[in-house]
């Protein structure tokens, strides 16, 4: 029985079984992430062209001066993400990042409401090149020298 095909077409058609194999898994792979996957918009995009009610996305871009508001629950807040062209409302439950102040940057993953606010399930706050750890920032250069020369030697 192991006579019926040639050892040439034996490999030829491995190799399509192979193939077939590997474009099935890639497409299986790309089904499984479609709803996973996040997509990332600025205000202004929110905006023009907003997602669909209740689809995982970014919302990224500066948390506007004034804005912060917390409610009367304690763990609730809300603010305005803006892009020096449109504000999105935000709403937050959560422990907000330490790094999370007015006039900084914020992503905030989650979805649009219907009403048009964004309901953030996770909060990343960005710093700029010149973020300085509270614990440094009243300290001279020569201290924070000293400082790191310690933890070096320490290590």
């Amino acid at each position: 029985m192991t006579g019926w095909m040639k050892p040439k077409h034996q490999r030829l058609v491995l190799i399509v079984i192979a193939l077939a194999s590997l474009v099935g898994a890639g497409l299986l792979a790309a089904w499984a992430l479609r709803n996973q996957a996040s997509y990332f918009f600025v205000p202004t995009q929110m905006v023009t062209a907003p997602p669909a009610p209740g689809q995982a996305v970014r919302l990224g871009g500066m948390v506007q001066k004034g804005s912060i508001k917390t409610m009367p629950d304690g763990v609730t807040i809300t603010f305005l993400v803006g892009d020096g062209e449109n504000t999105v409302p935000v709403r937050f439950s959560g422990i907000v990042p330490d790094l999370f102040v007015e006039g900084s940057g914020v992503v905030a993953e989650g979805r649009l409401d219907p009403s048009g606010t964004f309901v953030a399930d996770n909060l990343l706050a960005k710093h700029d090149e010149n973020y300085v750890p509270r614990e440094l920032k009243d300290m001279t250069d020569r201290q924070k020298a000293q400082i790191v020369a310690e933890t070096e030697v320490g290590k």
